[in-house]
């Protein structure tokens, strides 16, 4: 299993499939199977069983569709693009991630 450089609220642009340059906010990652969700890409439709115990009406959905990590990369809001990441120590100790092109911190404000 490999390490994924993504983490769940990260924006990635999709690279290659039917969504190919559309972005979106990672839902959740699936680490054993390289995987991603993203927020309103690659939907499929579910057919629904109408089920009274548990109060569903039933009919056809829809909904996220797991991603390969593969045909995804992060979303550099400076560059425009999909950009490859790189981590960087600062001097408290701690480590971020930095766009390669552009230097920008790509981790979230607290």
């Amino acid at each position: 299993m490999s390490r994924l450089g993504l983490k769940k609220g990260d924006v990635v642009i999709v690279r290659k499939g039917k969504d190919k340059g559309k972005t979106g906010k990672v839902l959740m990652i699936l680490p054993e199977k390289n995987r991603v969700i993203v927020e309103k890409i690659n939907f499929v439709k579910e057919f629904m069983r109408p089920d009274r115990s548990r109060n569903i009406q039933g009919g056809i959905m829809e909904k996220e569709a797991p991603l390969s990590v593969a045909n995804v990369m992060i979303f550099c809001s400076e560059c425009g693009l999909g950009v490859r990441v790189k981590k960087k120590a600062l001097e408290d100790g701690s480590r971020i991630r930095i766009c390669q092109k552009c230097e920008l911190s790509l981790e979230k404000e607290k």
